[in-house]
């Protein structure tokens, strides 16, 4: 299931906006007792990095983060990543924060490149009952589920652009019944 982004942001009058399929598949087991442990798999098609907006160049995007949120009904144990191409020099990680488990992406991805983010694998303890739902996080600008750094050239020179987003609707990526 593909799940769209609503990002955008203002930077001297330039509006980046972009609608970028974050999931391409997911993975979880169908049902678990209560108490087992269950491994959930995101994984992404690949995305292209803009290179142009409203008429300046895209050169790189940097600092990607985005937060998946922990499954509902159980308890974080571990996530992990593996694959993706194209994702700049630096150690891509993720780790529990809050509620949420993030996914950071240091870049730098040029403008005009194409990337597939890690699959993320997520480790959980099933809590009592009901079910493992997993979302994407975020519901506002200021309460986003996905930022990054876009550096624009301005008149030649290089602009920092802060860039945050958030999931216009929060479909369940995968869901495992507690038995």
């Amino acid at each position: 299931m593909k799940s769209p982004l609503r990002t955008g942001t203002r930077v001297l009058g330039i509006a980046l906006l972009a609608a970028i399929p974050l999931i391409g598949a997911s993975s979880s087991p169908a049902s678990v007792a209560a108490g087992g442990a269950v491994t959930v798999t995101l994984a992404t098609g690949s995305l292209t990095v803009p290179s142009s907006a409203s008429g300046n160049t895209i050169q790189d995007i940097q600092g990607v983060a985005l937060d998946i949120a922990v499954p509902t009904n159980s308890t974080y144990v571990s996530c992990s990543l593996s694959g993706g191409s194209g994702l700049g020099s630096g150690t891509n990680t993720c780790a529990q924060s809050g509620n949420n488990v993030v996914v950071t992406i240091p870049g730098p991805i040029a403008g005009g490149a194409t990337a597939t983010l890690p699959t993320l694998t997520i480790n959980v303890t099933a809590g009592s009952s009901g079910s493992i739902d997993t979302t994407l996080a975020g519901t506002s600008y200021s309460s986003p589920g996905l930022t990054f750094t876009a550096v624009v050239s301005v008149f030649g020179f290089p602009v920092n652009a802060p860039t945050n987003g958030y999931p216009t609707t929060s479909p369940v990526l995968a869901s495992t019944t507690i038995s």
